[in-house]
């Protein structure tokens, strides 16, 4: 009895002790904590809206773009999202996740009908309040995820969405995107912007259940979205264009702001030269093996070196607008804007060139913008850019007369055009060469030919200079490099691969040394 007293004693003076009060404390504290989340609803749509509602209940642009800079970043950043819009003057809109009414006034300015969807009523109500004089405009309570929300197939001009998919699921958005498709006549468009990767407003939150993505996961969701109507024809989405919000690089060199225009197209309709690049020339694989021999962020010959080489002709002086055409990867404007403290757009025909550039960025923190664009369809005022910079791309443009004048306008007076590309000799090609220019699909023209398109379209003080030499040399830094590392690529790639490349690149140091394969670049002025 005596034993057993001390026993209880000495258990009563181990549960006193500083330890096993924590203990007790740390459980009582994580049963209080399970007993607050089997609370909290733990659905999708539940978390969400009990997101939203905290986050609404001051109902104004702060809390609608969660950043104490908002009323600045608005009035900046409203006017560029509305200028990517397609037309839609007198045709049918729906905003999802129209919120206290951001875009929806600008919206119904010209729209000829309106409906702007939200699923937190004070905030609905509010947009109501503030643009219901609008008499094209109807206003709807709904979650944008729930099968109650019906939109009659075929009947929408545009679908337009603002920081709405990051509010659903992985499921829940390639749900939305299906019956997007649906809602859209043919030809219609589909417009949304999204923050990736990360956060960017300032606002402090108590928890943030916002899916921060790769721009890769919402290329994909909508590009592989299909439909038949009822008398079997097949419809899909188009990319029509993708880039990073300009206001968000430029006020906090933020890249992650990303926007997608989408067209409904008939599948057997052609899509040309982006779906050849995506899908042959510079799929995601493709451009990974590229990369391992120029090196990360570069896709034409020479990569970082060849870079450094060709800007110090450009003169570059802090705060000057460079634009930068076929920008692959982004490395050489990565570049640019680090080294010179300079504004770079890039731009790109192929989305996957595009969003690995976003990705190379993303970190960088410098002032760069991209955009998957193509060059022969895209405006800019005139006297935007000091320079013009395009690297080995040009052989892709059939009609370079055309855009080479969009580049003389483009140019602000005193600025540069420089550019390197492939040219051929001015005899007859052999077959070897002429299979090669054919199976790429490339445009390639002799130096004095490129020389006399540029002083036709404007520029002055042209030169063009043969750097084949310089071509053949770094061909070979590369190739012994690739030599040198040829283990590791065979474990990143394939055996097969490497074989290929190297082939490849040995195939252009012939072409070179015969004088068929010439390396050209050019440099002109706009007085």
């Amino acid at each position: 009895m005596e034993v057993r007293r001390r026993e209880l004693n000495n258990t009563l003076k181990l549960s006193a002790s500083p330890f096993l009060l924590l203990l007790l404390l740390l459980l009582l504290l994580s049963i209080k904590s399970m007993a607050s989340l089997a609370a909290t609803p733990q659905d999708e749509r539940g978390v969400q809206r009990s997101y939203w509602i905290d986050q609404t209940a001051e109902l104004s642009v702060e809390s609608m773009m969660l950043d104490s800079n908002a009323s600045h970043l608005d009035k900046e950043e409203r006017p560029e999202v509305l200028s990517l819009l397609p037309e839609y003057e007198g045709k049918s809109v729906v905003e999802l996740g129209a919120g206290i009414g951001r875009f929806t006034g600008d919206l119904a300015l010209k729209a000829g009908q309106l409906l702007a969807v939200d699923f937190i009523e004070s905030a609905i109500k509010k947009n109501e309040s503030i643009n219901g004089h609008h008499k094209n405009v109807k206003f709807m309570c709904a979650d944008v995820a729930s099968p109650s929300l019906h939109i009659p197939e075929g009947s929408v001009d545009l679908i337009f969405s603002n920081w709405l998919l990051m509010y659903l699921s992985d499921k829940e958005v390639e749900n939305l995107a299906a019956r997007m498709i649906k809602w859209l006549k043919v030809g219609g468009h589909i417009f949304f912007r999204e923050s990736c990767f990360h956060q960017s407003g300032d606002s402090k939150r108590k928890y943030n259940p916002t899916h921060y993505r790769e721009p890769s996961f919402y290329t994909k969701a909508f590009k592989e979205c299909r439909m038949s109507d009822d008398t079997g024809n097949s419809f899909e989405l188009s990319l029509v264009g993708c880039k990073c919000i300009g206001a968000y690089v430029r006020n906090k060199k933020n890249q992650n702001q990303i926007c997608w225009i989408w067209q409904k197209v008939r599948s057997q309709d052609d899509k040309g030269f982006q779906r050849f690049l995506d899908g042959v020339e510079y799929n995601h694989k493709d451009i990974l093996l590229y990369e391992s021999v120029f090196g990360k962020g570069f896709v034409s010959t020479g990569g970082i070196e060849t870079t450094k080489e060709f800007v110090t002709k450009l003169g570059l002086k802090p705060g000057q607008e460079v634009l930068d055409v076929g920008c692959g990867t982004g490395g050489a404007d990565i570049y640019m804007a680090q080294n010179f403290d300079v504004e770079v757009v890039g731009i790109d025909l192929s989305i996957n060139m595009i969003s690995l550039a976003i990705e190379r960025a993303f970190e960088q923190k410098v002032s760069v913008e991209f955009e998957c664009a193509d060059c022969t369809r895209k405006t800019y005022p005139e006297n935007t850019f000091d320079v013009i910079y395009t690297r080995d791309s040009m052989l892709h443009v059939k009609d370079k007369p055309s855009l080479f004048r969009s580049f003389h306008k483009w140019l602000k007076p005193g600025g540069t055009l420089l550019i390197t590309d492939y040219c051929k000799n001015e005899g007859t090609l052999s077959s070897e060469y002429a299979e090669y220019i054919q199976k790429g699909g490339y445009y390639i023209h002799g130096m004095k030919a490129y020389c006399q398109m540029l002083e036709n379209a404007g520029f002055d003080d042209v030169i063009a200079e043969d750097i084949t030499n310089l071509f053949m040399k770094t061909l070979q830094q590369e190739l012994n490099a690739l030599e040198n590392k040829k283990d590791d690529f065979i474990d990143e790639f394939s055996q097969e691969d490497y074989n290929e490349i190297t082939e490849r690149w040995k195939a252009k140091q012939k072409r070179a040394a015969d004088g068929e394969q010439i390396w050209g670049l050019f440099i002109g002025k706009k007085k």
